[in-house]
């Protein structure tokens, strides 16, 4: 009996079982444009040295400067800033029109009130499948208080509260 053609629908609805964090890269390219997109595909890799990872997909606009600039800013969202992840997962807006901001290295954006943020400078990419994977070298971070925005089966969401 022949296998049934694998279903990337069904694949990509299993995948989304796992509850992650949602973060915000941002970095600046060579002429001053500024981009940022939305990732849940982020994950540490090594403490020595301090090394992260994220990936997007090959056919996102903002791909070009991510993997040329110098460094790039990894936010890690929390519980409130659901609509800043949604306005920076969409294409062709302008993401940055009325978010307050600072320069880190490399010039990347950094956004405020994040739970963390890491600026990393570009060391490594790796081609998988559909994406290209960023490896990027911690230079500094910072924490800050609050909540995660979560990511599950397709919906932002927030942790449940902590049981008695």
């Amino acid at each position: 009996m022949p296998e049934a053609p694998f279903d990337t629908r069904e694949f990509r609805n299993a995948l989304g079982n796992f509850a992650t964090g949602v973060t915000i890269i941002t970095a600046k390219g060579p002429n001053g444009e500024l981009v940022g997109v939305t990732a849940n595909s982020f994950n540490s890799v090594s403490l020595e040295p301090p090394l992260v990872l994220w990936s997007i997909d090959k056919g996102s606009p903002s791909l070009p400067i991510l993997e040329n600039s110098s460094h790039f800013c990894v936010h890690i969202l929390n519980e409130d800033q659901g609509d800043q992840c949604m306005a920076f997962a969409k294409s062709g807006t302008d993401k940055f029109g009325g978010v307050d901001y600072t320069e880190g290295l490399g010039g990347a954006p950094l956004l405020e009130g994040c739970l963390a943020r890491f600026e990393c400078k570009n060391v490594v990419h790796h081609e998988g499948g559909d994406h290209m994977i960023i490896v990027g070298e911690v230079e500094r971070y910072e924490t800050g208080e609050g909540e995660p925005l979560t990511f599950f089966r397709g919906q932002l969401g927030r942790l449940a509260p902590a049981a008695d």
